[in-house]
């Protein structure tokens, strides 16, 4: 069922667009009046070929500027760059638009761009935001362009019934005042948080792990293998490390998972960083619960006794995944796809590598998982920018057409390549995921059918499940082999993904569905001095510094110090849309 939102009038006087290609174009657009309503055939046809096409290029050749999210992309082809690569240059084949990069960063370098491009109101024609209250700044400033009417008439079916696959989560999380302010990313349920395990080395030692078969370990047994693998060294190492975690938990980026405490967090049914109904009713917040403080209980017992790494706290995701590079460590907590970008490097630097997926149970042999909060990722357009549905034609392009043309490899074979070979997708114009709520599952049942011959792979749904059919059988063929490629694409998707289908079926899971997710008014004035708070309070336990019973002095200052506030101002809005 489609998504609906109210239809209020738009109180925002449109500017009217001064890049213009023409006289002409100005004098339509400022015909057009309000820019949240589609142009006629009419007005379009002056510089659309095919007037409201999904694909539709352009007569004249335009230009796009846009704020780009940039990442560590090894293999991008020499010569290639984030402004001019094979996905840019299909851009510029499909619609005849030009796009030019206004600011490129990473990390905490972008959102300071982002936050500079707000400030000056010097935005880019499009760019990704990653949070609500940066989507809600840009509203209140009237500085980016309704979507509503363009994407109900340029995003295609296949997108449509993608978006409207969250029951409403996904653009409900986009749209404000009724009004859809950007095209949102969104977030798959890819739960639970696995135990990626050397097997190799598992081999070495003669450790059996997960003798059941059911693909979930006790806490035990990974402290066990913790310890073995620091007394035996089997990366000859001469230096082993536990197991490495990063000092935060993010539960809302794509990559949240990866090297932190949730795995842990999740056989005592904790939730950290989880708006959740607690039994009276109430809001609660999940890193205050008791649930919580038995986590970190056992992590300060494994930090003690050496299990966790001796670093925890300093180290960055980059100084982690060195440790697996350089065969310190063999146990790293992290979601299904971590071999494709990070377990990969152990590959990289020991042809030998290869990894086992676990994931971890409670004392009632259950997985406690939490469905995934709306991501909180945006892409917006700039307002007056003269072809704000060049925004929806690209995620047209890559999201659907590019992702499942199943004959890419002809029609648009450079893109179908990089695929192909990996390149990382941030190199995409959009620098987001869009898919189905159920397209991992969905995904590894064509993979599976596809290896084994029972469909062909014309039948198979999308381009990249094609290309990872052939990773893999090239990995089966050879597991020795040196293509990095055919190695991660067996790890992520037959071995991760491969273990949340067997959970599944096996009804392992237990899961939470978060109560709330986005930002409340106080927020914006205490969130980032409550999260130093906590990030800071549960390092001190776990390294030691402070006793275990610290955690009640840390709840006790997270309310006094705005918890409190939000709670409340969390129910308000709760309550107002009941």
């Amino acid at each position: 069922m489609r998504t609906k939102w109210s239809m209020k009038s738009n109180r925002l006087t449109k500017r009217l667009a001064v890049l213009s290609m023409s006289a002409l174009m100005v004098a339509t657009l400022a015909a057009c009046g309000d820019s949240s309503t589609p142009p006629t055939a009419e007005e379009a046809g002056k510089y659309e070929v095919t007037p409201g096409d999904p694909f539709s290029a352009y007569k004249d050749e335009i230009t796009v500027t846009m704020g780009r999210v940039t990442t560590a992309n090894p293999k991008l082809p020499a010569g290639d760059t984030y402004e001019n690569n094979a996905y840019t240059r299909l851009v510029k084949d499909t619609f005849n638009a030009q796009i030019t990069d206004q600011f490129e960063a990473n990390g905490e370098d972008y959102s300071r761009q982002v936050s500079l491009a707000i400030a000056s109101g010097e935005l880019p024609d499009m760019m990704r935001v990653d949070s609500k209250d940066e989507l809600k700044e840009l509203v209140d400033n009237d500085l980016i362009e309704d979507l509503t009417s363009i994407y109900d008439q340029y995003a295609t079916d296949n997108i449509k019934q993608m978006y409207d696959s969250y029951d409403g989560r996904a653009l409900d999380n986009a749209t404000i005042d009724g009004r859809l302010m950007g095209l949102p990313a969104t977030s798959l349920d890819s739960a639970p948080t696995m135990v990626w395990v050397r097997q190799d080395w598992l081999d070495l030692l003669g450790i059996q792990l997960d003798a059941d078969g059911d693909g979930a370990l006790s806490l035990d047994e990974v402290e066990q293998t913790a310890l073995e693998f620091l007394k035996r060294d089997p990366g000859q190492s001469g230096s082993p490390v536990g197991i490495p975690f990063v000092n935060t938990m993010n539960t809302t980026d794509y990559n949240g998972s990866a090297y932190t405490m949730l795995g842990v967090a999740s056989t005592e049914g904790a939730f950290p960083q989880y708006w959740m109904n607690g039994e009276d009713g109430k809001i609660v917040y999940g890193s205050t619960t008791e649930e919580t403080k038995k986590m970190l209980g056992t992590m300060a017992d494994w930090f003690k006794n050496g299990i966790i790494d001796p670093q925890f706290g300093t180290r960055t995701f980059d100084d982690i995944t060195a440790l697996y590079a350089n065969g310190q460590s063999g146990i790293a907590f992290g979601p299904w796809h971590i071999p494709d970008w990070g377990l990969i490097s152990a590959k990289q630097m020991d042809k030998n590598a290869k990894f086992s997926a676990y994931t971890l149970e409670d004392t009632n042999g259950k997985v406690n998982v939490a469905h995934a909060n709306p991501s909180n990722q945006f892409i917006v357009v700039r307002k007056g920018y003269e072809h704000p549905e060049l925004a929806v034609k690209i995620v047209n392009l890559f999201y659907d057409k590019l992702a499942n043309d199943k004959d890419a490899a002809s029609t648009m074979p450079e893109a179908a390549k990089y695929q192909e070979t990996g390149v990382d997708g941030s190199t995409r114009p959009f620098n987001i995921e869009v898919n189905s709520a159920t397209s991992l599952l969905d995904d590894y049942s064509d993979v599976v059918r596809g290896i084994k011959g029972e469909i062909s792979l014309d039948e198979v749904r999308t381009t990249e499940s094609k290309n990872n059919i052939g990773s893999i059988k090239t990995y089966l063929s050879d597991m020795d082999t040196d293509d990095v490629t055919a190695w991660s694409k067996y790890h992520s998707r037959i071995n991760g993904v491969g273990l949340i289908d067997k959970l599944t079926q096996e009804n392992k899971f237990v899961w939470m569905t978060p109560a709330f997710s986005g930002t409340t008014p106080s927020m914006k004035q205490t969130w980032a001095n409550l999260t130093k708070l906590e990030q800071e309070s549960f390092i001190k336990i776990v390294t030691g510094s402070e006793p275990l019973d610290y955690f009640d002095t840390f709840v006790s200052n997270w309310k006094k110090q705005g918890g409190d506030q939000v709670i409340q101002e969390i129910e308000d809005e709760i309550a107002s849309k009941k």
